[in-house]
């Protein structure tokens, strides 16, 4: 009874203290329920090879998810058999921080924003990690699984790895659906991660936004 209330107490806490550090942010399903959401930093199989969130719900700056919304909607006019699959939202600075030990000084640390220079926009709830799923849950192929830290996942070479085998004709023409709604709600790709995508800048950000602890 002892060792149940206090994980009742341990998990209570922790909701209390996501729901401090997300105030003012939006839960995405609460505006859309048909996106899903599968936050891969809330469980250990991700590149950095450990569990980092304990919150499993995706949340964004009220313009960053209204723009979600809008791409999803896009999408679902494209084909109503697809919608968007969300692996990453908000971030808080102090999760920022404990990836950033992980891989500083190894390869992975040009794919992680250092806190000690303000960190990203996940950490502002103004960046999303997404990729396309279909009715039954099956994400679309996209030439790498999401968070594949290599140059397949860079979208200004997607012509060249088709050509050379690295990533099927396939995987390019879904990567640029995913890019062609996203881009229409107002969002910017990131070169080196096809499922990345800012709202706003970095510059902005920092001068208009608040911080995510």
């Amino acid at each position: 009874m002892k060792k149940r209330l206090l994980t009742l107490l341990l998990v209570a806490t922790a909701t209390t203290l996501a729901a401090q550090n997300f105030k003012g942010l939006v839960d995405i399903r609460k505006i859309d329920s048909t996106i899903t959401v599968e936050l891969m930093y809330a469980k250990a199989d991700n590149f950095v090879g450990e569990k980092m969130y304990n919150f499993s719900k995706a949340y964004l700056h009220p313009k960053a998810a209204a723009a979600v919304k809008r791409a999803n909607s896009l999408l679902r006019e494209i084909n109503p058999d697809l919608h968007l699959h969300i692996y990453d939202a908000a971030r808080p600075m102090s999760v920022q921080q404990k990836m950033w030990n992980k891989v500083k000084g190894t390869a992975q640390q040009n794919y992680v924003s250092n806190p000690a220079n303000g960190g990203g926009l996940h950490n502002y709830g103004l960046a999303v990690d997404v990729s396309i799923a279909n009715s039954r849950g099956d994400t679309l192929p996209m030439g790498t699984l999401v968070d594949a830290l290599t140059h397949k996942s860079h979208i200004d070479r997607e012509q060249e790895l088709v050509r050379t085998g690295k990533i099927s004709a396939e995987a390019a023409k879904n990567r640029q659906l995913l890019r062609r709604v996203m881009q229409q709600a107002g969002f910017r790709p990131l070169r080196s991660e096809w499922w990345h995508f800012n709202f706003t800048t970095r510059t902005d950000a920092r001068k208009n936004y608040r911080v995510i602890p």
